[in-house]
């Protein structure tokens, strides 16, 4: 149990000083790579964008493996593209880091008026509510609502995390299920039309990825109603296929065999006692 030490610890320090500082030496750091480095003098906006992506999942990496240390890291490799976009954004006199902290502070205070005005917001839903209401209406003061009620959510989003944005979004609006329920029923009802469609004489590629995606739309619909994030969910499924997996290849190996040539029957006995071992408490 924490006994305040670190709160006490990090108002001797001036935090915000303390990052404002590092983050000037950052900025100094990059204008000097900017000009004697040739690799980053030639990068671009379009040069940075794979970069920027592959940072952002090696944090999300770093979050799902709870691993803090690693999670310092990877947020330093992150901020670094943000001041390295901030410092094009300055040479083509679009922006910098200095306009990007100001515009991002100043929306963050116009979004929480139960924290910096006079609203008042009982639970988490309330504030997500009076987010959304607040985004739509900012997008009308700058002549972008009615276009579309998902105005915003970007359309190179992951497919998992745009399917939770959208459903999230028409949630808000009021087109969302009222019971448990149903949902599950509609879940139910996606699995039989695509189990209708794989087991058709007539069955196309694109049909039966049509019923695919539709269960994997409301499987989402489904995590999103549980507060589950659908991506961290995979994820943690993949990590557990993969370990299970390589574990039923290193028993193997241990008795001088190999995965490919073992017989099904032999893989699955396998797979069921690594499953096993390690669902074991400890």
């Amino acid at each position: 149990m924490r006994d305040g030490s670190d709160g006490e610890a990090n108002r001797a320090r001036d935090l915000p000083a303390e990052a404002g500082n590092e983050t000037a030496r950052l900025v100094a750091l990059m204008d000097r790579l900017r000009s004697e480095c040739p690799w980053d003098r030639k990068q671009t906006f379009r040069d940075l964008s794979g970069h920027l992506l592959e940072e952002c999942y090696e944090v999300l990496e770093a979050l799902a493996d709870e691993d803090l240390p690693a999670l310092e890291g990877e947020l330093g490799d992150l901020f670094f593209q943000v001041v390295f976009l901030a410092r094009l954004g300055q040479e083509q006199g679009a922006f910098d880091l200095a306009s990007v902290a100001r515009r991002i502070h100043a929306k963050m205070v116009s979004r929480h008026p139960h924290v910096f005005g006079e609203s008042a917001v009982l639970d988490a839903d309330a504030v997500r509510v009076q987010w959304e209401t607040l985004k739509r209406r900012e997008r009308e003061e700058k002549g972008r609502e009615g276009t579309s009620p998902f105005e915003g959510v970007p359309r190179s989003l992951p497919a998992l995390l745009k399917a939770v944005r959208l459903t999230s979004r028409a949630a808000v609006l009021g087109f969302d299920w009222h019971k448990e329920a149903d949902v599950l029923a509609k879940l139910d009802e996606e699995v039989m039309e695509f189990r209708a469609e794989v087991l058709a004489e007539n069955a196309t590629k694109e049909g039966i990825a049509d019923e695919i995606g539709d269960i994997l739309f409301t499987v989402v619909n489904v995590a999103r109603r549980h507060g589950i994030d659908p991506e961290a969910a995979l994820q943690a499924t993949n990590a557990r296929f993969r370990s299970r997996f390589e574990g039923v290849a290193d028993r193997l190996r241990a008795d001088g065999k190999e995965v490919a040539g073992t017989p099904l029957q032999e893989l699955d006995r396998l797979w069921n006692e690594v499953k096993a071992e390690q669902r074991k408490p400890g």
